[in-house]
Order: structure tokens, then C-alpha cells, then sequence
């Protein structure tokens, strides 16, 4: 690893990992094409690394040169070229699983997110449902199947009641959600969370008003951004309203100041219980006035319309300066 001297001295070269193996490849793509276009030039030499299926490359001048997975380094022609930073752009697996963050913490290499076993953990929607829970923080009724395990329809009706969600525990950007409103729809809508994942849950239908709030870890301090109300065109929020404008995403979300804190200290609350570093956007409903937590995305889009980018930019900065902040907040700090 460079010494923090040889850092000072000269940009900081900054990988840009996009991609990933799960249905979200593209949309990763979009997010770190804006990482990328954002970060100041001054300050760090960005480079985007493409990981797929077909091989992990770094893209430059419309060539591709590999990465090299034994030490996370690009094989130029005139040698390799070695990271100071990973900036994970990644959404679903291996970028928001920790899988690619144990890696990079075992080659010694500084990233945005945040730890390995934070990422896994919150990426299991039960798993963090359950941590939250436990803390006194209102969630939403839930039900979770694995692949293999027998489902009684009337049973899980009975308890969660109708309307229900049936969601993959693990897999973003609404891929594989269902809203159930009539017994019949349960089974194909089970059927079709499992071609996303081979872990589902069933979840009450909250009635109430969405909302959506990022977190950010910056200089050592949880900073909670701008509240966005997010009204969608369709049933819920699904991959339509998030990414084809099937939805109205309001920020800052015109709601009374009191409820506004009350949403921000859960947002905040939530980011600590869960001990999370790096960024972070979460989901809640509002129903009679109190805000249930319903997941977590530990490599949220960071497209130009993005929700998170729009809560920065109402929160009066830039997205240079937060990709900026969030580098130097995660780099190793001087003894």
C-alpha cells in the first residue's frame, strides 16, 4: 500500500468499481458513470473498473485491461497500475453483499462502504429487520420462507392478512416485489420472488406514506440528509417508479417540521444501532404518525436523478464535494 506521504504528494488514484453480477449490472453502471464524472480531477485520478460475469477490467480509451485478483490491480503495458481507494458503485452482489468489501479489506484497500460483515448483514433484509426490531424501532409484520420450506397460503394470510408484500430477502431496485391483494395472487407472486432469490419474505402491507432518507458517515459523524416523499404512479414503488418515472420523488418532503425529526432521529437511529459506516439510504412507511423501517441500501443509486444525489444536492452540496468527503473520511487516518 502507498505510504500517507506518497498520498499527499500526488492525486489519489481511485478505483470506481461498477457492475456486479445481479439483475441491477446496468443501473450500477449508470451510478458510477456519475461518481466518476463528480469526483474533483484535482484531487484524485478516477478510473472506472468494470466487474462482470465475463471478468473484472479497467476501462480506458475504449480498451479493456485486466484486473488482476490477486491484488485488485489493473495490467497496464506499462505495468500495473495499484489503487489508494475503492469507490463501491455496486449494487446487489458481490458490491453490497460485503463479498467485494471483505476482499478489498483483505488486500488492505480503503473503501466507501462499510465494513464486510455490516454490508452482509444489512443486505439480509431479515437479518436487519431483526437487529432494528430488537432495538424498540417499528417494523412491519413478516413472514421468512426459504426455497425449500412448505407454505400453507391460508396460514401466512391468516397472520399477515391482505394486502401483503412478498419480497427476495436479498436483491435491490424492487427486483422480483410483489403487492398480493386477493389469496390467489399469493403463490405466483412467491414463484416470482424466487427466481430473484432462494430466501423471500412476506411482509404487511402498511398503509401510510413513504419516505426515504440517506446517511452518510462523514468526518466521523453521521450526517442525515433531506427527507424525499416518494408517491408512486403504481401499486408501490417498484422498478418502474424507481427508474422510468413512474413515481414523484419530493425532496425536502413537505411535511411538518415535528414529523420531519421524528423521521430524521429513526433514520439516524437506525444507521447506529446497525453500527454502519460509508452510505446509506433507507426506506419508511409513516403510518398514525410513526415511522416504520422497512430496508436498507447500502449502495444506493447515485445516478443524477437518483434519490440520494437529489437529498445532497437539497442539503446545499454538491456531489463533488460529498464524494470528495467521503473518501477522505474513509481513507486510513494519520497516526
Amino acid at each position: 500500500m502507498p505510504s500517507e506521504s506518497s498520498r499527499l504528494s500526488r492525486r489519489l488514484k481511485v478505483a470506481v468499481a461498477m457492475g456486479g453480477y445481479s439483475s441491477e449490472y446496468e443501473i450500477s453502471l449508470k451510478s458510477g458513470q456519475t461518481v466518476l464524472k463528480h469526483l474533483p480531477a484535482d484531487k484524485y485520478d478516477a478510473y472506472p473498473v468494470i466487474i462482470s460475469k465475463e471478468g473484472w477490467y479497467l476501462s480506458k480509451d475504449n480498451r479493456r485491461f485486466p484486473v488482476d485478483r490477486n491484488d485488485f490491480a489493473a495490467v497496464l503495458p506499462e505495468g500495473k497500475l495499484s489503487f489508494d481507494f475503492v469507490f463501491n458503485a455496486i449494487h446487489g452482489h458481490p458490491g453490497e453483499d460485503g463479498a467485494l468489501p471483505a476482499y478489498w479489506e483483505m488486500l488492505g484497500i480503503p473503501h466507501s462502504s462499510a465494513d464486510f460483515d455490516k454490508m452482509a448483514l444489512t443486505f439480509n433484509k431479515m437479518y436487519s429487520i431483526s437487529v432494528v426490531r430488537a432495538y424498540g424501532i417499528p417494523t412491519a409484520k413478516s413472514l421468512f420462507v426459504h426455497k425449500n420450506d412448505p407454505i400453507d397460503p391460508e396460514a401466512v394470510i391468516r397472520q399477515i392478512g391482505l394486502p401483503l408484500f412478498v419480497k427476495p430477502n436479498k436483491a435491490g431496485s424492487s427486483y422480483g416485489i410483489s403487492k398480493v391483494k386477493k389469496p390467489e395472487e399469493l403463490l405466483p407472486a412467491i414463484e416470482y420472488a424466487f427466481t430473484e432469490d432462494d430466501e423471500i419474505l412476506i411482509e404487511e402491507f402498511l398503509d401510510g406514506r413513504e419516505f426515504s432518507v440517506g446517511v452518510i458517515k462523514l468526518n466521523g459523524r453521521a450526517e442525515v440528509f433531506p427527507v424525499t416523499e416518494i408517491i408512486p404512479e403504481n401499486e408501490f414503488f417498484d422498478y418502474e417508479a424507481k427508474y422510468l418515472g413512474k413515481a414523484q420523488e419530493i425532496t425536502p418532503a413537505p411535511i411538518p417540521d415535528e414529523l420531519r425529526r421524528r423521521i430524521e432521529a429513526t433514520a439516524k437511529r437506525v444507521y447506529e444501532v446497525l453500527d454502519l459506516d460509508g452510505v446509506s439510504r433507507a426506506e419508511y412507511i409513516v403510518r398514525d404518525g410513526i415511522p416504520y423501517f422497512l430496508e436498507i441500501n447500502m449502495v444506493p443509486g447515485l445516478t443524477e436523478a437518483s434519490i440520494l444525489p437529489q437529498q445532497i444536492r437539497a442539503a446545499g452540496k454538491t456531489l463533488a464535494q460529498v464524494f470528495d468527503e467521503i473518501i477522505q473520511s474513509n481513507l486510513p487516518k494519520k497516526d
